[in-house]
């Protein structure tokens, strides 16, 4: 038998417990917001399946929690409120365990001395205390400035020339190689020469904390410009193109008197004008080098050379070697703090062989002048060549050659 009164108490129960649950509801989601969380978002995190921290929206964990009061029956209800509240707990605890990777005070440190350390012994390698070719060459791993940045070789050098005669019709014993109509170029011209060089690898052979040998790649591009030529419109005469690839042996033995014999080495190298027929010049060495340098900064620096073999019917110039040589010693001289004097000798090594002597001064500038912002390794260079050889066109002419100008060396 059914009360009268059993559908009201039912109505005023359901509502009741509505009302308690609605209240818990927004008791625990004030409760879960006052808690401090352990993300700079405004969401939680929890751990998920995978051990990873997992994102809690507090918009979607509030919606979740309002679904609850939609139930039949109060045991429907509460099943639900059940579930949620448990969800809300377990990734609360994990949460807090998730801990950021954060680099300590000390780690940063020496991370930071690290970075220095290397930053100091690529600047000031240049400066170690070392011999002329032990800097040059990086011979020890105190002047080592590491691989693949651009270092001087030959002078960078701008220089007016003027010479007692000039290749106005260059000529070669090959067929076809011969021009065929005289060119009005003057005595006078331009100079400009560019050679850089850079270190490809290091330590291959030896590499015991007092020698370190490397491989290199260089490159020196010199060119005649007529430049003051305004009736053929200011042309290039004559632009060599020398690539070479030279491997060097620091050898460092004391040769008394302070000399000591620094390095060894084995240079392929390419030289070529680049033109086409009949001006063509081009021919290929295999070159064994050395060099001893002393105890006042002066140098001496020999190769040896002999021609790699081309073809007999594309030989540009099959006489080469017996006017541009096949062996050279070069010396320089510190004959003061800032002057220096320089001598290179070719010769073909046969009887009856050409060859070539060049003279060169170096004077650095005053300390006035490079406080004006000019470089250190500026010179003002005055240069003598006679001989064969002073270009590829011109490597069976015989002139002489005064140049004056500025080059820059040893940066």
């Amino acid at each position: 038998m059914r009360l009268p009164f059993a559908s009201s108490v039912t109505a005023i129960t359901s509502a009741s417990f509505s009302t308690l649950a609605a209240a818990l509801l927004v008791c625990s989601v004030a409760a879960n917001a006052a808690t401090p969380l352990p993300s700079v978002h405004a969401a939680s995190t929890a751990t998920n399946e995978i051990g990873q921290v997992a994102p809690i929206d507090l918009a979607e964990s509030i919606q979740q929690g309002a679904a609850c009061l939609q139930g039949v029956t109060d045991q429907e209800t509460l099943a639900c409120f059940k579930a949620w509240a448990a969800q809300q707990v377990a990734p609360q605890a994990t949460a807090t365990s998730v801990q950021p990777d954060i680099a300590t005070p000390t780690q940063v440190d020496t991370q930071l001395q690290a970075a220095s350390t290397q930053l100091a012994a690529s600047t000031h390698c240049k400066a170690a205390v070392a011999s002329p070719l032990q800097r040059f060459w990086e011979l020890t791993p105190e002047t080592d400035c590491d691989t693949f940045g651009l270092r001087g070789y030959k002078p960078l050098s701008l220089m007016w020339s003027t010479a007692t005669g000039v290749n106005k019709q260059p000529d070669s014993p090959q067929v076809g190689h011969t021009a065929t109509t005289p060119l009005n170029y003057q005595g006078y011209e331009t100079l400009i020469q560019l050679s850089v060089r850079t270190k490809v690898a290091k330590g291959l052979l030896v590499s015991d904390g007092e020698r370190k040998d490397a491989l290199w790649f260089g490159y020196t591009q010199k060119s005649f410009w007529q430049l003051f030529n305004a009736d053929l419109s200011r042309p290039f005469r004559a632009t060599d193109h020398e690539p070479e690839v030279m491997y060097i042996y620091p050898t460092n033995h004391d040769l008394g008197n302070g000399w000591n014999w620094r390095f060894a080495g084995l240079s392929l190298n390419h030289q070529s004008n680049g033109q086409t027929l009949p001006l063509s010049r081009s021919w290929n060495r295999a070159i064994a080098m050395t060099g001893l340098d002393h105890a006042d900064g002066s140098r001496i620096d020999a190769k040896l050379w002999r021609r790699m073999r081309e073809d007999a019917a594309n030989d540009d110039n099959p006489d080469i070697a017996n006017f541009m040589g096949r062996g050279e010693v070069k010396g320089l001289w510190a004959i003061s703090p800032k002057n220096s004097l320089g001598l290179t000798l070719r010769h073909a090594l046969t009887t009856g062989g050409k060859g070539a002597v060049q003279i060169d001064w170096l004077k650095q500038p005053s300390n006035s002048a490079q406080a004006l912002g000019l470089a250190s390794g500026m010179r003002y260079h005055v240069q003598v060549f006679s001989g064969y050889g002073d270009s590829l066109t011109d490597y069976n002419h015989k002139r002489t050659a005064l140049r004056v100008g500025v080059s820059l060396v040893d940066w």
